[in-house]
């Protein structure tokens, strides 16, 4: 209650400068709609309250996926009508299937746009629908919920564009710094062996993945919002590979003796220090004081090691300090640099959608055993629950919030449809009924606790109003729409709670084989990018497992652990395939030889009993790379080969004590 209290009562400037905007966008929609006196003036309305977003380039994206959604999802509304009007049954099925697919698309797609297969799956459903019984009328409706709803986008982006505008790509300069803030903190965790749980690293993780998400929206807002969106990238990407080489180092570390470990503990310590001071200058000084002290001849080839990822530390230090200055100017990177890549599961995403169809065809099947006139909204709306939350891992909390909105809209539709407006006349009063409850609906959507429930109090509250240029008030016909309403999100939300897809156990195996898969591609991908592809999936991959660790049994609760020693191999495998790249000699057949091994071994992934397999294969490498003239790319490929023989083996020694030799 006293969140819902602040965020109604006692808003932010933000929040009142959007729920301004979002109303007037709302019912400048409105009142277009009804001056050019289309059908259903409503869906203009609540088309410009789902497209609402705080930032203008989020609304102008998310306007773009929703009308490409729409004007697909309209097209094969026609084609299924067109095609089974005479077979209510199939019909449905078909319904059912392409609500799946639509489902399953989106949760591949990890961006914004993900959010038009959204729209094309229960567009269809919205129009298709209701045309059931009057097929010869579909092409009309088809045309006027299209037109009703791209007026909505317009009007919706056009306010948010010209009213207050705030816009994504001001924001990105303030979250990188924090974002390479928190990763140079996260470094000097690694390197004083805070952070072996990997806590800071998954929070880094997390926030770049957060920016890089409104990168996708500052990329309309202008030349210097694309220039910004292209600098995050490169940051993005400086960072990920800082955090893997800090964790490089502290495994490096570990291997050297107490005395090697005493003599290279300034250097550390000094790295340590600049990181938290994080001026570029000494940065270049101290990194190429490190490299001359790396060609000390009296050093060993693992403090050699050791101090030549500390250089290269400092150098990606100051790359991702470059690229956060390009950043903040809005200027492009001088290298073009690849978006980070996203895991993908196909059999989770067709689950996803399995579990979408299944909802809807239980609730298509109470229709058909009922023949209630309104069960077709109630349908609707499990459709667009459905589509937007069957991939989401708290559906049914979501639905439930649903639920919890329409409670709410039924009594306010109540005394505004059903007691005011039938006393008033003219559209300022239609505004001045609906607008004070949207309003207040308007400053619950700005507030993240409350906005699921704000939003489905103002979709659904416009729904039971249905604001027309000629007014119908029926009582009975309000509470059937809000009893379907009901009915078809219960149906939704039993659907999430009794098909429990996301089995914590089971989802780490498969985190666990898709990382194997990707470590076995890493052997033979271009490297090029390969930073972004590996880092990218690996980052999803990651924070996936240290969400779930927190519900498996407390014997089970370091499986997420796999993660990370996928990620130190992957280093491991990247930097030493660099290095053989800029080596001044090619070793041809020895190379080839060596990673078909690696490859073999990985493909059989960890276990109990196999962390030797690596050793023969290493050591005849080594004796290769020993035997070529000496050159800095030539040792430091030693010291990878030997830090990737060692991570492998700690990943088999660690399967073995977590789940016994057997």
């Amino acid at each position: 209650m006293p969140i819902t209290f602040q965020a109604l009562f006692a808003p932010s400037s933000l929040a009142l400068k959007f729920a301004a905007k979002t109303v007037l966008g709302g019912g400048l929609a409105l009142w277009l709609a009804m001056r050019l006196g289309l059908e259903q003036p409503s869906w203009a309305l609540m088309t410009a309250f789902i497209v609402a977003q705080p930032l203008s380039g989020m609304v102008v994206q998310k306007g773009l996926a929703r009308l490409a959604g729409t004007v697909v999802g309209t097209c094969m509304s026609v084609v299924f009508i067109g095609l089974f009007a005479q077979t209510p049954g199939l019909f449905l099925l078909t319904l059912a299937l392409w609500l799946a697919l639509c489902t399953a698309a989106s949760t591949q797609l990890r961006s914004a746009w993900a959010y038009a297969f959204v729209l094309a799956g229960y567009t269809a459903a919205i129009i298709a629908l209701p045309a059931i019984n009057t097929p010869l009328q579909v092409f009309d409706q088809a045309v006027a919920r299209c037109t009703e709803i791209c007026l909505g986008i317009c009007c919706a982006t056009l306010t948010s564009a010209l009213v207050w505008p705030l816009r994504v790509e001001q924001q990105l300069a303030g979250h990188a710094r924090q974002a390479l803030d928190n990763g140079l903190q996260a470094a000097r965790a690694m390197l004083a062996g805070e952070d072996d749980a990997g806590k800071g690293l998954l929070q880094t993780l997390g926030g770049l993945v957060a920016i890089d998400a409104q990168r996708e929206h500052a990329w309309f807002e202008g030349s210097r919002g694309r220039q910004r969106a292209r600098a995050i990238n490169g940051l993005s990407q400086k960072l990920m590979v800082l955090l893997r080489i800090a964790r490089s180092v502290r495994r490096q570390w570990r291997q050297l003796d107490e005395a090697e470990s005493a003599h290279q503990a300034p250097w550390l310590s000094e790295v340590r220090e600049q990181l938290a001071a994080a001026d570029q200058p000494s940065w270049l000084v101290l990194r190429q004081r490190i490299w001359d002290a790396a060609h000390d001849e009296r050093i060993s080839s693992a403090e050699h090691y050791c101090l030549a990822r500390l250089a290269l530390l400092l150098d990606y230090a100051m790359a991702a300090s470059q690229a956060l200055d390009d950043v903040e100017q809005g200027r492009a990177p001088k290298q073009a640099v690849q978006s980070l890549a996203a895991h993908r599961d196909l059999s989770l995403a067709l689950l996803f959608g399995s579990r979408s169809a299944l909802a809807f065809l239980v609730m298509s099947g109470f229709w058909l055993a009922t023949a209630w006139p309104s069960a077709p909204g109630g349908l609707i709306l499990t459709c667009v629950v459905c589509s937007l939350f069957a991939s989401r891992e708290n559906g049914a909390q979501i639905g439930l919030s649903f639920l919890r909105g329409i409670l709410l809209a039924v009594p306010a539709a109540f005394v505004v449809g059903q007691i005011l407006l039938p006393q008033w006349s003219s559209f300022a009063m239609l505004c001045l009924g609906m607008g004070v409850p949207l309003f207040l609906g308007a400053l619950g959507m700005a507030h993240p606790r409350t906005g699921a429930t704000a939003t489905s109090y103002c979709l659904h509250f416009i729904v039971l109003v249905a604001p027309l240029n000629a007014m119908q008030f029926n009582v009975a016909s309000m509470l059937n729409n809000a009893l379907a309403m009901l009915v078809g999100v219960s149906a939704a939300v039993m659907a999430f709670r009794l098909v429990v897809l996301r089995h914590p156990a089971w989802l780490g195996r498969r985190l666990r084989a898709a990382t194997q898969h990707d470590l076995v591609r890493l052997t033979r991908r271009d490297l090029r990018g390969a930073d972004s592809w590996f880092g990218g999936r690996m980052a999803d991959r990651l924070m996936q497992l240290a969400r779930h660790a927190s519900e498996l049994p407390e014997a089970e609760r370091k499986r997420w652990d796999d993660g990370l020693h996928g990620l130190d191999i992957g280093d491991e495998l990247v930097h030493l395939r660099m290095c053989l790249a800029v080596a001044q000699v090619r070793l041809g057949e020895a190379e080839r030889q060596y990673l078909q091994q690696v490859q073999a071994v990985l493909a059989s992934g960890p276990g109990p009993g196999r962390g030797d397999r690596l050793n023969a294969a290493s050591d005849q490498f080594i004796a290769a790379l020993r035997q070529q003239p000496a050159d800095d790319p030539l040792r430091l490929a030693i010291g990878a080969v030997l830090q990737l023989r060692n991570s492998w083996s700690k990943w088999c020694r660690w399967q073995e004590q977590s789940h016994g030799f057997a």
